[in-house]
Parts: structure tokens; C-alpha cells; sequence
């Protein structure tokens, strides 16, 4: 067993895959671990909250009453084409673009404001 590795796997979980392998351990050992799982999450969770988030995900919330606008914004904006893009604007909330820069997530928001669409930046 490496525990270094073991480390750097927990390290590496949410908030809510630790609180679920917690509660695993729970009953698999038949003991309780309230006090341990606020010791590993707190840190966890602090560290999450000090980095700087630097990549952005574009979520297309309501289409809005400009449906052909709103595909040919997603067209210009993904360079999907004119199938994959109706897809995207008939199964809205969708995830438009991931792992962009502020920047970028911002012009694309604005470019769909500009249709009537409602997006957001997660």
C-alpha cells in the first residue's frame, strides 16, 4: 500500500466523494467518524476555496424567444455543426463550453445576451 498515493487520492475528492467514502468506512468498521470527516474536509474544502479559479464552464439556461439566433450563436461560438447545435439549444440547460478563460466565457455570455438567451459562468 502507498500511502503517499492514498494521500493524493483524498486529496484529489470532492467534498461530497469524501463525505460518501467516510460513511463507507463508517460501516464497513462499525465506528463513527464525524470528528475525523470534519478534520480531512475542512482542510480540503479550505484549500478549494484559496485557489483562484482560473477555467470557466458556459451554461445555456433558456434559449429564449430567438430559437434560430440562439443556433447560430452556439454554431459561431462551439464550431458545432447545424444538427449538434440545434441538440444543444432543444436540450437546454446545456453546458456550452468548458475550461475557458474568464475572459471568453464572458464574450460568450454577452454574445448570446444579444439573442435573447440566458446563460451563465460556473
Amino acid at each position: 500500500m502507498d500511502k503517499a498515493q492514498l494521500i493524493a487520492d483524498i486529496k484529489a475528492m470532492s467534498v461530497l466523494e469524501l463525505n460518501e467514502l467516510v460513511k463507507a468506512l463508517e460501516e464497513e468498521f462499525g465506528v463513527s467518524a464525524a470528528a475525523t470527516a470534519v478534520a480531512v474536509a475542512g482542510p480540503v474544502a479550505a484549500a478549494e476555496a484559496e485557489e483562484e479559479k482560473t477555467e470557466f464552464d458556459v451554461v445555456l439556461k433558456d434559449v429564449g424567444s430567438e430559437k434560430i439566433k440562439v443556433i447560430k450563436v452556439v454554431r459561431e461560438q462551439t464550431g458545432l455543426g447545424l444538427k449538434e447545435a440545434k441538440e444543444v439549444v432543444d436540450n437546454a440547460p446545456k453546458t456550452i463550453k468548458e475550461g475557458i478563460s474568464k475572459e471568453d466565457a464572458e464574450k460568450m455570455v454577452a454574445a448570446f445576451k444579444e439573442v435573447g438567451a440566458t446563460c451563465e459562468i460556473k
